[in-house]
């Protein structure tokens, strides 16, 4: 599994953002998350080990020290994401490190977006939703409208996240939206899961417009998961799948 092993990473070519410059603001030895998606580049959950969160005045420094070197070398970001080994919204001082970054993409590199890549189970926390109101790209994972898929492909840790629940906090985001989408197939625990039936396709082209989501990417499998049993999507069945939200009026990305 893809673990990152530090606090700024890259810069990589990500298939839907540009060169990308990542921040793990999570534990460098461990993986936490507020989902355990059978799909995740990460792998499972696992515990804390040695290293704890890195802080605030870390993020700071090795996250000004890397656009400096990129400022020399003139290879500038097209976007600085927060990604890395799990939910980067559980940091408790999200917030502050959010304001720095966006004053460092201001200082070093003003092209730049500031993306956030959130399962969504956090917006209704005040200071996680003031904070992805201030980037240029809140992406909010959203992977099913049905509760049983939901629960087989994200696998939340909490009892009270459920698709309803999930849509509420999303539908209540006062931020522009805009939903990532993981389509595959495959078997998990002797069940069969596809989210790319026309039952689970309705159901998500019905959710996407009860939240009033302006944006969509969608994408499938791309590295190793710790299901083995999963299964890539063709770009061609990803197309099909964005043609439908397209005839809604909802801008849709594909990364195959």
């Amino acid at each position: 599994m893809l673990r990152f092993n530090e606090i700024i990473y890259g810069p990589v070519l990500s298939r839907r953002l540009g060169v990308s410059l990542g921040v793990n603001l999570l534990p460098i030895d461990a993986k936490i998350c507020s989902f355990n998606c059978i799909y995740c580049e990460c792998g499972f959950n696992t515990t804390m080990q040695e290293n704890p969160l890195p802080s605030r005045s870390e993020v700071y420094e090795a996250l000004e020290l890397q656009l400096q070197k990129m400022v020399r070398e003139n290879h500038l970001p097209d976007v600085i994401t927060f990604a890395g080994n799990g939910e980067p919204t559980l940091h408790p001082a999200f917030e502050e490190i959010i304001d720095d970054t966006v004053f460092l993409r201001n200082k070093y590199a003003r092209q730049a977006k500031v993306s956030v890549l959130t399962n969504s189970t956090r917006l209704h926390k005040p200071h996680v939703n003031t904070a992805l109101q201030k980037v240029d790209n809140a992406i909010l994972k959203f992977d099913s409208a049905i509760e049983e898929t939901m629960q087989l492909l994200d696998q939340p840790v909490g009892k009270h996240i459920t698709v309803e629940w999930i849509k509420e906090q999303i539908k209540n985001f006062q931020g522009d939206k805009i939903v990532q989408t993981m389509f595959l197939r495959g078997k998990w625990r002797e069940k069969t899961v596809d989210n790319t039936t026309q039952k689970e396709i309705d159901a998500w082209l019905l959710a996407l417009e009860e939240m009033n989501i302006q944006q969509v990417m969608i994408y499938t499998i791309d590295r190793e998961t710790p299901v083995e049993t999963l299964q890539k999507i063709s770009l061609d069945e990803l197309n099909a799948i964005a043609e439908k939200a397209r005839k809604r009026g909802i801008l849709v990305s594909v990364a195959g």
